[in-house]
Order: structure tokens, then sequence, then C-alpha cells
């Protein structure tokens, strides 16, 4: 067996076609069954010697993990005896390969420390491979070892802690280490701290009393900031994994069972000891602080804002008292600290205990917003904006408004770090200001809201400030558009004229840039002008879609010509200019409907071009998202041009080359244009539910979450195309003998795409909205093929899956549950 074949094996079970994947499954099979020993001596060196290929060193490590291991406790003790028979030279040989291969890989979680753990669970309990655990501790803890090397060390001797206990013995040498007179050791101990209390919260209750409360809180104090840093970030740890399991146990209340883990509340207990520590940091600030510079005061503000959120009102009492004996202090720094400390703490409490305090230091914060040190002024405009987006209700007073969006316009002449956090404060106030106005009549738009009275002003300040010389800095140029969309996205109807003023602006501009940009020889200069185009096109998009029916087909003309142009860009930010316009085309044909079509001869060349451009992959992404547009917007008028869409979609799917991410979108459009086009999509039926049936039977790794991930995009793919046909061929503008007609066409797929539905109720990993697009599929199935669905419908899959979606949190996923359930009662009932 060469290396070199087993690579290109290995190769296609990720990236070949079905057929090759099927043959790769095959090889790999005969392979265990004639000659393991051989086949994992090969695999293991390619885990070792193929750097630069890591895809086959994935696989490798996958394929030598599901030899040793097995959830099955019969099926792992199967596998742990066939290993040791193995002569020992050659398990000496794989072993060597991979703890030389720990901390060699760029994907995490580390293959090469799952094969390393599984391996020692088989043979540490036989007194065999003896030296490891001191090997491993030593690789974490010993200084000039790599961070990679270090972590996945880590994640074997978690592997093995799961497993086998050794985990006392782990933590001795690890809680030993954070008290060396050596610093790096110290440092390193210390991140292995931290590194374990997230792999491992659930075992640390046994330790925490005794040795890491103590060590971490010494560690916070400590004047060496590599020190510090990792102190505060160990409970910054806690409080993230213990706020994630009070959500896991509010959802298991709300379903009336018992939540899998749950949490120990360390940092909720530690509220009296850990606060004070964080305050002091937040004073310790340095007027030469860099905004790009992480130190123990900036880590100090994220763990206090991560402990608000797990104490909730617990929090207040402790850091109110300190907010309001500073923020008046003569030293800037506690009068930072202060602003600092109130603004981390508002995310946590409800907004009944928050408020009040909120409303008293508003007008300290107008105050401080004029402070004559710039980081007290920079730190209350980002306060103001948590004001914004968590209490809102403190300031939503015409008075109280008017002063604060006088004071935050005035701010955006300040320096650039500070103009910064101002337009974030006012993308906060918009969306603020607009949730609280009353929705109008006859839709969602309120006719005005509290900001209208100054919001010409507001806006006009924004574009202002687009302009500044010193935009770059701070990011100050993006942080002003993101708020002029904002402003514009959460726009009553009595502010229209200021947005069609600001549409004519923004076409202006972009004209404007694209002339100078088709002159720019500079590459640098290049790159600073396709930025502009960006921003601009993105700016263009929230106007459009402000844009009442009668105003946009006035303006499109000058809006496509310029797009266009951007289409036509060949420099060498080319790609990027492109995906820019075909993104804002996308957002046309949404706002113009079926006017669009005096622009499709124009448009189509460009957006085929895009389509056959595999190797930069967002733009032939952009251009799937303008067909699926125009899809939904000219339904029935776009079949004239299928014949050729779909002629390069289907193109793109061949290419084993396209970037994976491409491919779901493709599917998904299938659906699109299926449901746009009825029955004339039958044409291309074939083609389309034999690509559905390859991609339907995709599998990947239970411990690859990219590729989990993946396989759950493209599995809603195939569902979105499912339905889109489904509902398509069953078009209420054919008559009823027609659509039963039609959907016969289908028929013969329905025991494979159900088997696809159970695939998917089955899968533990799947996401939220795979559910509501299954359960959706479900209720469109019973609807068309009435009977021939009731075999189906009844298995325990599908009705987990449906009791599943009815206790969704989404609920889009909820009322999709409840519909084809009472779907399916009407069919029984027939």
């Amino acid at each position: 067996m060469a290396t070199e074949g087993l690579i290109n094996i290995l190769e296609r079970t990720v990236t070949g076609s079905q057929a090759d994947l099927e043959h790769a499954r095959r090889f790999l099979a005969t392979a265990t069954e004639q000659n393991l020993s051989e086949l994992l001596k090969h695999l293991s060196d390619i885990l070792i010697t193929a750097t630069n290929n890591p895809t086959a060193r994935a696989q490798a490590a996958l394929q030598l993990k599901n030899a040793l291991y097995s959830r099955e406790e019969a099926v792992k003790q199967v596998y742990q005896d066939r290993w040791l028979s193995i002569q020992e030279n050659i398990r000496d040989h794989i072993k060597t390969n991979c703890f030389n291969a720990l901390g060699t890989e760029t994907t995490k979680p580390s293959q090469a420390a799952q094969c390393v753990g599984y391996i020692a669970c088989a043979e540490l309990p036989r007194a065999q491979w003896q030296d490891l655990i001191k090997r491993l501790v030593d690789n974490v803890t010993t200084v000039g070892r790599t961070d990679n090397v270090r972590e996945a060390s880590l994640e074997a001797l978690g592997y093995i802690c799961q497993d086998i206990s050794e985990r006392h013995y782990i933590m001795q040498v690890v809680c030993e280490a954070t008290q060396s007179a050596n610093l790096k050791i110290q440092v390193a101990a210390l991140q292995n701290l931290v590194k374990i209390l997230t792999l491992y919260y659930d075992y640390m209750e046994y330790y925490m009393g005794p040795a890491l409360f103590a060590i971490t809180m010494d560690a916070m104090k400590s004047p060496h900031d590599e020190i510090a840093l990792q102190g505060i970030e160990f409970w910054s740890n806690v409080c993230d994994e213990e706020y994630e399991l009070q959500l896991l146990q509010q959802e298991a209340q709300e379903q009336n069972r018992q939540p899998e883990r749950t949490s120990r509340y360390y940092a909720r207990g530690a509220l009296p000891y850990l606060v004070p520590v964080l305050l002091q940091r937040l004073t310790m600030q340095e007027e030469t602080d860099d905004d790009d510079d992480w130190n123990p005061c900036k880590s100090a503000g994220v763990c206090l804002m991560l402990l608000a959120n797990c104490a909730e009102n617990a929090i207040i009492q402790y850091v109110f008292p300190f907010v309001s004996a500073n923020i008046k202090n003569s030293d800037w720094r506690n009068r930072e600290a202060a602003v600092m400390a109130f603004g981390s703490m508002l995310e946590g409490p409800d907004v009944a205990s928050i408020k009040p305090i909120a409303e008293q230091a508003i007008p300290f914060l107008l105050e401080l917003l004029r402070d004559s040190n710039v980081a007290v002024r920079d730190t209350t405009a980002w306060t103001i904006g948590r004001i914004f987006e968590f209490v809102s209700q403190a300031v939503m007073t015409d008075e109280l408004l008017r002063a604060i969006g006088s004071t935050l316009v005035n701010g955006l002449d300040d320096v650039p770090r500070v103009a910064t956090n101002i337009c974030w404060s006012f993308s906060s106030l918009a969306r603020a200001a607009y949730d609280h106005a009353e929705s109008s009549a006859d839709d969602d738009t309120p006719n005005t809201y509290l900001l209208s009275p100054f919001f010409d002003d507001i806006v006009k300040k924004l574009i202002e400030t687009t302009d500044r010389p010193d935009g770059s800095q701070s990011n100050l140029r993006n942080a002003a558009y993101e708020a002029l969309m904002e402003m514009i996205r959460h726009s009553p109807k009595d502010c229209y004229l200021t947005v069609q003023k600001t549409t004519v602006t923004v076409l202006d501009r972009l004209n404007r840039v694209i002339s100078v940009e088709s002159h720019a020889s500079n590459p640098n200069d290049r790159v600073q002008l396709s930025d502009l185009q960006s921003l601009l096109c993105a700016t263009l998009q929230s106007v459009l879609r402000k844009m009442q029916p009668n105003d946009a087909p006035l303006i499109s003309d000058p809006i496509m010509h310029a797009l266009l142009q951007m289409l036509k860009t060949r420099t060498g930010t080319a790609s990027a200019v492109q995906e820019d316009a075909l993104v804002a085309i996308g957002t046309l044909v949404e706002v113009l409907g079926i006017n669009f079509m005096k622009y499709m001869e124009h448009v189509l060349p460009f957006i085929y071009e895009a389509l056959n451009n595999h190797s930069e992959y967002q733009i032939c992404a952009a251009a799937v998202g303008v067909i699926a547009d125009l899809s939904r917007s000219l339904l029935d008028k776009l079949t004239p041009y299928c014949d050729l869409i779909m002629t390069h979609l289907l193109t793109c799917l061949s290419d084993d080359k396209l970037h994976r991410s491409v491919k779901p979108q493709i599917l998904s459009t299938f659906g699109d244009i299926a449901l746009a086009i009825g029955g004339n999509f039958k044409k291309y039926l074939e083609h389309v539910l034999n690509t559905l049936n390859q991609a339907c039977r995709a599998q990947v790794a239970n411990n690859d979450y990219d590729m989990i991930d993946y396989l759950n995009e493209l599995r809603e793919g195939c569902l979105s195309a499912y339905t889109g046909i489904i509902q398509g061929l069953r078009n209420p503008t054919t008559t009823n003998t027609a659509a039963l007609a039609e959907l016969q066409l289908v028929t013969a797929q329905l025991p494979f795409i159900v088997q696809f539905l159970e695939t998917i109720a089955r899968d533990p990993n799947k996401s939220d909205s795979i559910v509501g697009a299954a359960i959706g599929l479900i209720g469109d199935l019973v609807t068309s093929y009435g009977q021939a669905m009731l075999q189906f419908v009844e298995r325990e899959p599908f009705e987990k899956l449906l009791a599943e979606g009815k206790r969704s949190k989404v609920m889009k996923t909820k009322t999709l549950a409840n519909w084809a359930i009472k779907e399916i009662r009407k069919l029984k009932n027939n």
C-alpha cells in the first residue's frame, strides 16, 4: 500500500464525487479487514509527513481514531483488544507519529490529540505507554513549547481524563507550576488552567475551593501584566460558561425537563471578591495605552460585562457605589473607570432595576462628553451607546433626546476614536427610537418618532463625518457610514425627504469614486477607493429599501448605470468591487420587482460571467444571490431566461473545485426558480433531482464542527429545493388535474425524500433552521400527496421532529410545526 495512493484515497472522501466517495469507503473497509496494522501505520505516517495537505492529514487522523474508538462500550472494547493485538514495534511507530503530530495541525479540535488519547485509553490501564502522562504534562508546562503544542497536549490529557482517572495528578502538576519562580512557567501554567476550565468545567468543583480560587485571585492582583491577564481570563471563561449554562437551564425549564448540565455558580459566589479587584484594575490605565493593546485594564472591563450577565441584578450593589464615588473624581483614571464600570454592568440587570440609575447618570455623562481627557470622552460615548442598547427606556423623552442628540452631533467633531464611538451610539439610538415608536396603521413603518425633529441634522452631520480627512483613523469612516445606514434603515415616514436627498448624495459620490478609481494607478489608492465603493454600495442598499414604490423607478436608471460600470472593473480590486455591485443589484431587483425587466439583457452577461468565476467564489455566490432575487421578483417572467441560467448553475455544481459554501446556495436557488416558473420547471427536473439525490447522501465526521455546519447548510439547501419544486408544481394557477400530473413527476422520489427527512430527524447536530425547513417540507408533502404520505408521517422520527418544532423558540418553526400537525390530523380524519 503506497502512501501516495492512500493520500489520494483520503482526499476523495472529502472532495470527490459520490462515486469517488463510495470507492474510497470500499478501499478503506477492505484495507481494515485485510491488514489493519499496515493501514494504521501508513495513516500515522501521513499524519506526521503530509504537512502541506491538511485534508489528507485530517482524514488520516479520522480513520485512525475510528479504528480505535466507538461510543458503544462493547464495540470500543473490541477495538481496544484489536489494537493491543498489533505487533509492539508497529504500535510504537504509530504512537510516536501521533505524539509528534501534536500541535502541528491547523484545525481544531486536534485530531492527533484524539488519537493519542484513545490509544492511551487502551494502553494505560494495561500498564503500557507509562511515560505518556509525564510527557504530555511536560508539553503543557515546559517553557519553549508552542501554544499549539500546549493546547493539543491539554486536549489529549482531556480525552484521557474522560476515560480513566488521571485528573488529580494532572491538576496537581499544573497548579504547582503556577507557583514557579520562573515567570514564563507561571504564565504557561495559568494559560493551561484557563484552557482546562473551558474544556472541563463540570469537573472543577473538587479543585475550585482548595486551589483555583486562590491561585487566580492572586494572579489578578499580580504586578506582571501577563499573569494578571490570565487570572482575569480565567474568570471571564467561568462567566462565559455559566451564562451559557443559565440559558440551557431556562430552556429546560420551559420544556419541563431537567437540564443535561448545571451551573455551579462560581462567578455569582465570588462577586464580593472579584468585583473590587476588577474595579481596581479599571483605574490602572495609562495615557499612552493604545486602542489595540490588550492589557489587564481592558480585560477587567470585559470580565465585568460577563460578570454582569451572570450575576444580573446582584452586580449593582457591588459596582454602583464605586461609580457614585468616582464619576466626578479629580483624577481622570478614576472618572474613566467609573464610566467604564457603569457601562459594563448595563446588560445583565433587568430594566426596572437599572433604569433609575441610568436616568441619574445621563446628566453626568453628557457633561463627561466634554471632559478634558480623551479616554474619558471615548468611554462616555461608548457607555451612552450601551444605554441606548440595553436601557433605552431611560432616555425616551423629547427633552432628554434633544439634549443627547445635540451633544452627540457636536461630539462628531471630536478626535476619531471618540467620534467612532459616537457613530456607534447613533446606530444604537436609531434602533431604540424606532422600536419605541408606534407602527402606522397600514404597515410596520411608524409615521414619526422622537428623532424626527432633528433627524435631518444627524444625517447631514454623519455624511459630513464620512468626508473627514482623518476618517481612516479608528475606523471612523466605516463607523459613520454604518450609523448613516442605521439612521436610514430605521427612519419613519415623516423623514422620507431626507432619505430621498441621501439617495442622490450617495449616488453622486459613487459615480465620482468610480470615475476616480478608473484612473487610479497606485495600488494603495485603489484599495481605499474599493473600500469606499463598498461602503457607498451598502448605504445605497439601505436607502433603496426605504424608497417608496413609485419613486424607485425614477432613480433606477442612474443607479443601474453606476452598478454596471462597477461590474466592468478590471483593476486589482475588481473582485471586491464586482461582488458589491452584484449585491446592490440584488437589492434593486427586490425594490423594482417586475420593473427590473428592462435591465435583464444588460445585466445577465455579467451574472453569467460571475457564475463562471469559480476561483473567486464570493463573486459566484453573489451572482447566485441575484438569480434568487430575480426568481422571487419576476416569477414566471423569468422563464425565457431559465435555460441559460440553469445551465450555468448546474455547471457550477459539477465543478469539484467550486468552493463548498456556494453549493447549498445553488440548491436553494433551484427551489426559488421552481417556485417562480411552476410547471415550466419540469424540463430541468431530472437533472435537479439527481443532483439533490447526491447532495442528500453527504455525510461528515461527528467531531469536525466546520463540516457539521456545512452539512447543515447543504441539507437546508436541499430542503429549500424540494419545497420550492413541490410548491411550484402545485402552483394554484394551474388546474387541479394539471397540478396532480406535475406532482407525479416527483412521486418516485417520495421514499427517498422521506428517508432524507428521517436522517435529518435523527441527527443530533441538526441546526434550528434545519428543523424548521424539514417540518415545512413535511407539511408540503402532506398537503400535496395526501394519502400517499400517511404511511410515512406516523413514523417515530417524524413525530419527534414535529414535537421538537412545537417546542422551538423560533416562532416560524413553531408555526410551521403546528400547521404540519394540523394537516396530518386532517389527513388521518379523511
